[in-house]
């Protein structure tokens, strides 16, 4: 099967930084009691894990960001093979909105905290064997309104939509894998009775707080990532290819397909 992957950026951030002038002075050693009341946090972290077969290195941003955004036609992993819903791609996403205009000034913007990259190795200590299986984007946490246009989707992804049911992508009979969003696809009916094209956003967190496992990877080869030390679980294997997991405190904003309106200002 002929395949090539196309990377496109999901996020577009920028980060203004200013510096006073440069001072010179003396250092000076301070007491234990006033060195008490001095604290402080790195803006980056690094941590590594293992699980015996993959070996991870995740860099952390230690910043609380809030964000307003509007993208269009994200598009990752695109393929050819008529394999499920013929050409296309891993995760078509045709509308993707951070925040919204149409509702209380909160819902202007949704919060993100802790965002990363984490780098997946196989066989460290080989240096024969070594190789890099890919990388995962995430956040240590997300909360507010996002709207959302899902036109297919590979991923673990559930959704609560109320009364009208769920969207669990594990229920789907490929498991989630290139799941075309036009139609409930589901193996277990009762268990997911709504189209990904029915959701038309999703509200991230609620009142116990952010939503806490969305990551977004890129793999050669199937990975089960470290237990989500947040929440406590541990997390569904990321397939090959494009994978989008976000399964945590996720509720629909509406089942009629309906992006929330997200004007600039003018």
């Amino acid at each position: 099967m002929n395949r090539t992957s196309r990377l496109m950026p999901l996020l577009c951030m920028s980060l203004a930084l200013t510096g006073a002038p440069l001072a010179h002075a003396q250092g000076k050693p301070i007491g234990d009691e006033e060195l008490s009341d001095v604290w402080g946090q790195a803006l980056f972290s690094l941590t590594n894990t293992s699980d015996g077969t993959y070996d991870f290195s995740r860099i952390t941003l230690n910043a609380d960001i809030k964000l307003n955004a509007n993208l269009g036609g994200v598009r990752l992993g695109e393929y050819t093979s008529a394999i499920r819903n013929g050409t296309g791609a891993d995760i078509d996403i045709a509308k993707l909105q951070f925040g919204r205009t149409d509702g209380t000034l909160a819902q202007r913007t949704v919060a993100v905290t802790d965002p990363y990259i984490e780098f997946v190795y196989r066989n460290v200590a080989n240096s024969s064997t070594r190789e890099v299986v890919g990388m995962r984007l995430g956040f240590g946490g997300i909360q507010g309104d996002i709207g959302l246009q899902m036109n297919a989707v590979s991923g673990s992804l559930l959704i609560d939509a109320g009364s009208s049911g769920t969207v669990d992508s594990r229920n789907d009979t490929l498991g989630g894998k290139r799941w075309d969003g036009s139609a409930a696809t589901c193996a277990n009916a009762a268990a997911c009775q709504v189209a990904l094209s029915q959701i038309g956003g999703v509200t991230a967190g609620n009142a116990s707080g952010a939503s806490r496992d969305f990551f977004i990877s890129v793999l050669k080869s199937a990975v089960n990532f470290p237990t989500n030390a947040a929440t406590g679980l541990p997390t569904d294997t990321a397939m090959a290819g494009f994978w989008l997991n976000w399964r945590d405190r996720l509720t629909a904003l509406n089942t009629t397909g309906t992006v929330p309106a997200n004007v600039g200002k003018k």
